[in-house]
């Protein structure tokens, strides 16, 4: 079925401009630029085809989450795929890649083809899925489809689902082994950390949450940052940083650009932040509490507006959300019990958008970190920009659209956010995944699930 997205201003590939795309099933046909009268010739419009009115919007591509935790298999008291996959669609978030840390863990071959077919029957959106690093299962990193795996997911530091990889010897041959597979780190130090942790202890087996960034603090992400950079170059790996949160550790980052004749990027090792860190810093532990506990943790007010100057300067490559639901229950407490990880995937493009507002970024900017980069660093298969011959994975999104975040407007199963009571002043009206109208104007149309993702 033919269908058109009239009358928006659409931000693609460096470019903002008014214009009509035209869809064909499953993919974008035609983007028709309207041109401002008397400026030349311009391709009618006037098709005989359904109608998605986009006037006073605007129209971007997809997001692409490149890391999120939907706790699917073995968690599902917290989330699962079906409803995380909801929120992800009121987002604006068209295609996850989701994280190994469920039950059993994502660390074999049969664990990984299990989660595959949850899938199918249940993810909204498109999704795909790491494959877990541990300290023995190097040998099965050969057997891997390069076309179905976006990459290995390593821990170098100890988090949620314990899924540490701390042996020398073992990290030396995940990062020799790898290939051309991206490797994406968690990268803090545990034995900073339990040095920490046993300081912070002496007055208090659980202290109180505003001392998580001194436990998980500057030292234990750069000393682990440093590591990993020392060991991908070593071995030629391609390192993607995972959540990157100090000002010290962007310093270790050459900036990336994207060099469309070779299709790649001038570097192989390369940087992500997330919106948590981007929105948050140890200011708002006061007024937040565990709600903004999160490992890493977020740093000082300082590191936070240097990971926003490096959104602009090329050394991050790509924003994600490192969607992390749990019960509240599960937050109660502080440092020892509270569990890390906060629920973003709902929120993370409108709060994206402000940033523009606020003018820390442009539009093309956070279309290009959301979207455009993902999609080129995996080597994505025809998402991640508005293209004829693309799969039409689409948002549209109006400014100056007041709302406030309510419990009642939260898809997650944990059923809270740390942007409760927030308001807003952009809006998704319409997310398309594959060329399904999945959200529309605050309901999601359970019955359309997503696909695998195809890596080139």
């Amino acid at each position: 079925m033919r269908q058109l997205i009239k009358g928006g201003r659409i931000v693609n590939e460096g470019r903002i401009f008014e214009g009509d795309i035209v869809i064909e099933g499953e993919d974008i046909v035609d983007i028709i630029e309207r041109r401002a009268s008397g400026s030349g010739s311009q391709k009618s419009v006037d098709l005989q085809c359904p109608t998605l009115d986009a006037t006073g919007c605007y129209v971007l591509p997809g997001v692409i989450d490149s890391h999120v935790h939907f706790r699917e298999p073995g968690l599902t008291e917290k989330a699962d795929m079906e409803s995380e996959s909801r929120a992800a669609a009121a987002g604006g978030v068209t295609t996850i890649f989701d994280m190994p840390n469920t039950v059993p863990q994502t660390i074999t071959l049969e664990a990984l083809d299990e989660k595959y077919r949850i899938a199918a029957g249940k993810c909204h959106v498109n999704h795909a899925f790491f494959f877990g690093a541990t300290n023995d299962n190097v040998d099965l990193f050969g057997r891997l489809d390069p076309h179905r795996t976006p990459g290995i997911k390593l821990f170098m530091g100890s988090s949620t689902g314990n899924m540490l990889v701390d042996r020398d010897e073992a990290l030396d041959r995940i990062f020799s082994s790898a290939g051309r597979l991206p490797v994406m780190a968690h990268c803090e130090d545990t034995a900073v950390i339990n040095r920490n942790m046993t300081l912070a202890k002496q007055g208090s087996d659980d202290p109180e949450v505003s001392l998580h960034s001194l436990i998980r603090s500057e030292e234990a992400c750069m000393a682990s940052t440093q590591k990993a950079i020392a060991l991908a170059t070593k071995h030629g790996a391609r390192l993607h940083v995972a959540h990157v949160t100090t000002a010290d550790e962007l310093d270790l980052f050459q900036p990336s650009a994207y060099d469309e004749r070779r299709s790649a990027f001038n570097v192989d090792i390369t940087a992500e932040v997330t919106v948590g860190h981007l929105c948050f810093s140890t200011s708002d532990y006061a007024r937040l509490g565990t709600r903004i506990k999160v490992n890493p943790a977020v740093k000082s007010p300082v590191d936070q507006f240097m990971l926003r100057q490096a959104l602009t300067d090329g050394h991050i490559t790509t924003i994600a959300t490192d969607h992390a639901p749990h019960l509240l229950s599960q937050k109660e407490g502080g440092c020892a019990r509270a569990a890390s990880g906060m629920p973003m995937v709902q929120f993370a493009l409108p709060t994206m958008l402000e940033l523009t507002d606020q003018k820390v970024l442009t539009l093309q900017r956070m279309v290009e970190l959301m979207a455009h980069n993902p999609a080129r660093l995996f080597e994505v298969s025809r998402r991640g920009f508005l293209r004829p011959g693309y799969k039409a994975d689409i948002v549209v999104v109006r400014p100056r659209s007041e709302w406030t975040v309510t419990p009642q407007l939260i898809e997650s199963r944990c059923g809270w956010s740390p942007m409760e009571g927030h308001r807003y002043q952009w809006r998704v009206e319409l997310t398309l995944c594959n060329g399904q109208l999945l959200y529309s104007h605050g309901q999601v149309d359970r019955q359309i699930v997503g696909q695998p993702v195809v890596f080139r």
